[in-house]
């Protein structure tokens, strides 16, 4: 089975996830977010093939690294090689995180018909859901662009069958929006 990437994977990436982390950059998305990070990964026909097996290997290299980050383009778009890829790198002890432009309920819905977005979705500890809005853009956001992305616990998603947030992302953005006291700041 082959994937179709952006680029090969970038390792020690701070802002794309919780730790140091490897970024899986999937080609192809829809959803054309007007101020989108990535255009070049918009393009379904862009990119390279390669072949799971080989993106395993480029894994096993991996150190120092607590987990890895599927973005893009959306990896919803190529969900069952991204499915086989996280259940590997859940195999290899690292957590999985996923951007997607998809809300979390329309990925429940979708999977409905597309049995492969829940065989990734159960593979995901942490989902970072929603199309990137311009108007909401805000660099107060921790690990998303704008405000209306939610930064959404999986598993406990999954087993409580509504939307959990992961709490400590919510409050330190709340700590870090507060305006700060004129003066003691240079």
């Amino acid at each position: 089975m082959k994937i179709r990437l952006a680029a090969y994977l970038q390792s020690d990436s701070i802002v794309d996830g919780e730790g140091i982390r490897t970024v899986i950059w999937t080609q192809g998305c829809p959803h054309h977010c007007l101020g989108c990070h990535n255009p070049e990964t918009q393009d379904f026909k862009g990119g390279a093939l390669v072949e799971i097996e080989e993106v395993k290997k480029l894994i096993d290299e991996l150190v120092g690294q607590d987990g890895i980050t599927f973005s893009g383009g959306d990896p919803f778009f190529q969900p069952g090689p991204c499915s086989i890829l996280a259940e590997y790198i859940k195999s290899q002890g690292m957590n999985v995180w996923c951007y997607t432009g998809w809300t979390y309920e329309e990925l429940i819905n979708i999977s409905k018909d597309k049995k492969e977005v829940m065989d990734f979705l159960k593979q995901i500890d942490v989902l970072v859901d929603g199309r990137f809005v311009l108007e909401k853009k805000s660099y107060n956001c921790i690990f998303r662009g704008s405000t209306n992305q939610r930064i959404i616990d999986v598993p406990k998603s999954l087993k409580k069958k509504k939307v959990v947030l992961v709490d400590k992302y919510i409050h330190q953005e709340k700590l870090e929006t507060r305006k700060r006291p004129e003066g003691l700041f240079i």
